[in-house]
């Protein structure tokens, strides 16, 4: 079995309603590929997932968010469901924390209405994306190119719009962490945003 991300430390951000399987199979797709992976949240123990909008399990958190390190991952991934991202996107520490991966040219992986999040990093402007339906607007009045396709890779983002798409979006998101930093200060933040430090110690 290839263990391309032997070495690599991902990042998997969530909060209460994430879609439980845009979870459990990216991880267990990094983790075939040797990857070590953490799963950060904002709530301190547990984690609730979603399936289809009804309340599924819940998840152990590996790192809360206001103790996690950015700098300590070499790669994020963004699971979706409706709640969780919308949590995110308000949440000015979850921000950050996805902020950093943008600014050091780390590669992201974000499924679904995963990519909700990404538009307050400023991220967006002038990318090849995909998403669920419903983000296609947002998206694109924040500057993407949104795309109708399983799966679309742009410069280390890849993003996919359903869990159908989940065998080809696990593909895409382990060769872009193979690959690994693709170029620092890909984007400014969103203009009006301010950058906040989060991490261990800050």
């Amino acid at each position: 079995m290839a263990k391309e991300l032997t070495g690599k430390r991902i990042a998997l951000l969530v909060d209460n309603g994430f879609e439980r399987v845009e979870l459990t199979e990216p991880r267990k797709a990094l983790q075939d590929a040797a990857a070590r992976t953490e799963l950060i949240s904002p709530q301190r123990d547990r984690v609730r997932s979603v399936e289809d909008d009804v309340p599924g399990s819940d998840f152990p958190v590996d790192v809360n968010l206001a103790d996690a390190d950015p700098e300590s991952y070499d790669a994020l991934v963004l699971p979706g469901g409706v709640g969780n991202p919308d949590k995110l996107r308000a949440n000015p520490d979850a921000v950050a924390f996805v902020q950093h991966f943008v600014n050091q040219g780390k590669p992201i992986a974000a499924i679904c209405h995963g990519p909700w999040t990404l538009i307050e990093t400023g991220m967006v402007k002038g990318r090849r994306m995909t998403s669920y339906p419903s983000l296609k607007t947002d998206l694109k009045n924040a500057g993407a190119q949104w795309e109708d396709s399983e799966v679309v890779t742009d410069r280390g983002l890849v993003t996919s719009r359903k869990p159908a798409d989940l065998p080809a979006f696990n593909r895409k998101m382990i060769e872009e962490f193979a690959e690994g930093n693709h170029g620092p200060g890909l984007s400014a933040p969103a203009e009006g945003k301010a950058t906040r430090q989060v991490g261990a110690g800050a």
